[in-house]
């Protein structure tokens, strides 16, 4: 049986109590959620690894990607880069490697990760395919799906396959957007429909793939092929179509027993952003909403970490139950071992903010830990509950204080200081 068929049978299992514990949720109300789909347990295919959930009720979860590309294939670096991703508070990672020996890079990643493991498998499809001197559109319906078979015996812990880019969607963006297809397992898809003239095999063939991810029970991520990569093309008829399409998978999916999310936009302006988290959850019957930041505006380059960390905490505010992590180096290069620091930490903080607007228990308390520790002005208490213990010391050592209670903001004019003394 999978986590969620135990949860409907009324059971519990010991990867539902724990994560119970570390969320501080009543079992049986975790356990409720878990079989009304909104909330999905992974991390259970390795034993070193981290369980986790995610969804309603529940402290909301940060991703990073990592993975090589065709121009820098260094093993190395991606391992240095899912420890650095891991060690700045990621709560999942996932390969996205097109470069190199992907199969070796994600076993190695499956190996070294302590937190749920993700990938798109298309992407490794299609590299086979043009690898042996084929087209994206030579790939064969069994060869998407054996890659998925693959990677599930090997330990993945969920997936992100686009099976709602049908085929009459397919037309319907073709031409009409400013950014058009930016996602690239969508755009792997759109030229595999448009040349073949047949439907998704994801969607054609959705029942081969449940059977599949029940099989090694792998939580299954409905990816948005068609969403949106540009502010003005957010909320859409071809980003709504795909919903809505996705909305049907979900209770496909939930019918046969397989743990279920929604991957979400993308590029989305400020006041859409709640619009866009209520109509998920309302078409997805409150499965759990995984987005991409959302980027509130396309025009800040090297600082995409920031325009994502806005739409994150608005999102997740608003519902949004996963964030994945944006770096700096969005839009210009494959991110560096500091680009991937930088981008855990700003959706981090996004996180945390939506998890205060929210009301998750305990999340408020922790910003009373560190204003009571400003407030008695001990610094190393104010450290030790900074977001980044490490990167609060470095700031604060690099202008000491001779008095070591003060900082250079305010000197002897300190306002804290001030309050202690009116106090005396």
């Amino acid at each position: 049986m999978t986590e969620y068929e135990i949860a409907k049978s009324g059971r519990i299992s010991d990867a539902l109590s724990a994560v119970a514990d570390e969320e501080n949720i009543d079992r049986e109300r975790l356990r409720e959620l878990v079989a009304a789909g909104r909330v999905i347990i992974t991390g259970m295919a390795r034993k070193h690894s981290r369980i986790v959930g995610i969804g309603e009720g529940l402290t909301t979860k940060v991703n990073a990607n990592i993975g090589t590309s065709p121009d820098h294939t260094d093993m190395d670096i991606e391992i240095e880069k899912l420890k650095t991703a891991i060690d700045a508070g990621a709560d999942a990672v996932m390969d996205l490697s097109t470069g190199g020996d992907i199969g070796a890079i994600r076993r190695l990643v499956l190996e070294k990760s302590t937190v749920p493991v993700g990938t798109v498998p298309i992407y490794e499809s299609i590299v086979n395919v043009t690898r042996s001197g084929r087209e994206v559109a030579d790939c064969k319906v069994d060869e998407f799906f054996s890659v998925v078979e693959e990677q599930a015996r090997e330990g993945v812990d969920f997936m992100t396959i686009h099976c709602g880019l049908v085929k009459r969607l397919a037309h319907e963006v073709a031409g009409r957007r400013t950014a058009g297809v930016v996602s690239r397992g969508g755009c792997f898809l759109l030229q595999w429909i448009m040349k073949n003239k047949m439907e998704n095999p994801y969607y054609e063939h959705y029942d081969r793939l449940l059977d599949i991810a029940h099989e090694y029970d792998f939580a299954l991520s409905l990816g948005d092929g068609l969403r949106p990569g540009a502010i003005a093309d957010a909320t859409d008829r071809p980003q709504m179509g795909e919903l809505l399409v996705i909305g049907e998978l979900v209770e496909r999916a939930r019918e046969k027993g397989v743990a279920v999310f929604v991957e979400g936009p993308g590029h989305v302006p400020i006041n859409e952003i709640q619009a866009n988290m209520m109509i998920q959850k309302k078409v997805c019957k409150g499965a759990p909403f995984y987005v991409l930041g959302p980027l509130v505006t396309d025009v800040a380059p090297g600082y995409d970490h920031i325009t994502a960390a806005i739409g994150g905490a608005m999102a997740a505010w608003h519902g949004a139950d996963f964030l994945c992590y944006v770096t700096p180096a969005e839009h210009l290069r494959l991110p560096s071992v500091e680009d991937v620091r930088d981008g855990v930490f700003a959706t981090r903080i996004a996180a945390h903010a939506g998890d205060i607007g929210k009301g998750i228990k305990g999340a408020a308390e922790w910003d009373r830990r560190i204003s009571r520790a400003r407030a008695e002005l001990d610094w190393e208490k104010a450290h030790d509950e900074s977001i980044d213990p490490v990167r609060a010391r470095k700031i604060y050592d690099k202008s000491p204080d001779d008095s070591e209670q003060l900082c250079t903001m305010c000197g002897e004019f300190c306002a804290i200081r001030g309050n202690m003394r009116s106090r005396e």
